[in-house]
C-alpha cells in the first residue's frame, strides 16, 4: 500500500475519533443544561400553582383589615 494512502487513513481515523469525542462532550453539556432548565420549569410551575392560593388569602386578609379599620373608626 502506498504511504500516502496509509497516512490518509490514519488521519481520517484520528479525525473521526476527535469528532466523536467532541460530540459526546457537547452532548453531555447539552443534557446538563436541559436538566437545569427542566428543574427551573418545575420551580416556576410550582410557583404558578401556589400564586392563586396566595391571592385568595390576600383578599381575605384585606377584607379582615378593612373590617377592623371600620370597627376602629366607629369607636373614635
Amino acid at each position: 500500500m502506498d504511504n500516502s494512502i496509509v497516512v490518509a487513513l490514519i488521519s481520517s481515523a484520528v479525525t473521526i475519533l476527535g469528532v466523536i469525542l467532541a460530540n459526546s462532550k457537547s452532548l453531555a453539556v447539552i443534557n446538563n443544561e436541559i436538566k437545569h432548565l427542566t428543574d427551573e420549569v418545575k420551580k416556576h410551575n410550582n410557583f404558578a400553582q401556589r400564586m392563586p392560593v396566595l391571592e385568595v388569602h390576600l383578599e381575605e386578609l384585606t377584607k379582615r383589615v378593612e373590617a377592623l379599620e371600620r370597627k376602629n373608626n366607629g369607636k373614635d
